[in-house]
């Protein structure tokens, strides 16, 4: 059984990565690290000696060009090779609000690094910060290790301001959607789709995450990491159903299970 490591990538601006770790080490993982990117463009670092990597929510540097250019230029042009060999290695990805910004501007989540975007991540319809909870219905039919044995609805906050997603074409939707790639959806109490504020930024199809075609690199705005115990819910004394688990959890210990049973 092999020991799951995730390095957990740091950059200016980042400001949910101790979540982000607690999360993976509440879910069973045998080694987290925290991990400034420039340590690993000075070889002081290695991602080959991981099996996740894990790009947390933030600003990373400000969102100054746009939310998660810059750190997503930082990964094409100086950590390229390192990154396809993880891939291809079969291990596993995920980004979380600032760091689904940086996967879709990486192309990762399309083809390969530095393609052509076909999807992107844009300013909120209301124009404002959002943050609160939102319902998400999980893809039954996205065969992606991060949602296995996951319930029909669950419960998750948002924090962004750029969290609209939007396809290049309906081309590109239809790819998306044919190939079971639609990871997450906004809806309501009863999985339904509906308009603001069921949705909280004007996604294309209620879209609140997707992966890559081979489901194990995962992107999605809202924060499981800061629902993994039911305590952090302000309904916690009616939903005697969580057992003390938020929500989020399930996904953390996902991809701890998936590494110690197939690398």
């Amino acid at each position: 059984m092999s020991k799951t490591k995730v390095i957990i990538l740091r950059t200016a601006g980042t400001n949910c990565d101790l979540e982000t770790a607690h999360a993976f080490r509440m879910a069973g993982a045998d080694t987290v690290d925290l991990v400034h990117i420039n340590k690993l463009f000075r070889k002081e670092a290695k991602l080959s000696d991981y099996s996740v990597i894990a790009i947390p929510g933030g600003f990373s540097y400000g969102d100054d060009i746009s939310a998660g250019k810059v750190f997503a230029n930082k990964l094409i042009y100086q950590l390229a090779a390192d990154i396809r060999g993880f891939v291809k290695a079969g291990k596993l990805i995920i980004g979380i609000c600032n760091g689904f910004q940086v996967l879709v501007k990486t192309g990762l989540l399309e083809a390969d690094l530095g393609d052509d975007q076909s999807m992107t991540l844009s300013f909120n319809d209301s124009a404002k910060f959002e943050c609160r909870w939102i319902n998400l219905r999980v893809n039954a039919d996205c065969e992606s290790p991060w949602l296995k044995g996951l319930p029909e609805i669950i419960k998750l906050p948002v924090a962004h301001a750029e969290g609209k997603f939007i396809p290049k074409d309906e081309l590109i939707t239809a790819q998306i959607v044919k190939n079971n790639r639609v990871a997450f959806q906004y809806c309501d109490e009863d999985g339904n789709p509906g308009e603001y504020p069921v949705n909280p930024n004007g996604a294309a199809m209620d879209i609140a995450g997707v992966c890559d075609k081979t489901g194990r690199i995962l992107g999605l705005m809202p924060h499981p990491e800061r629902f993994v115990s039911k305590y952090q819910s302000a309904l916690w004394t009616s939903e005697n159903e969580m057992q003390g688990e938020g929500h989020g959890l399930k996904i953390f210990r996902n991809a701890v299970n998936y590494i110690k049973e197939n690398l």
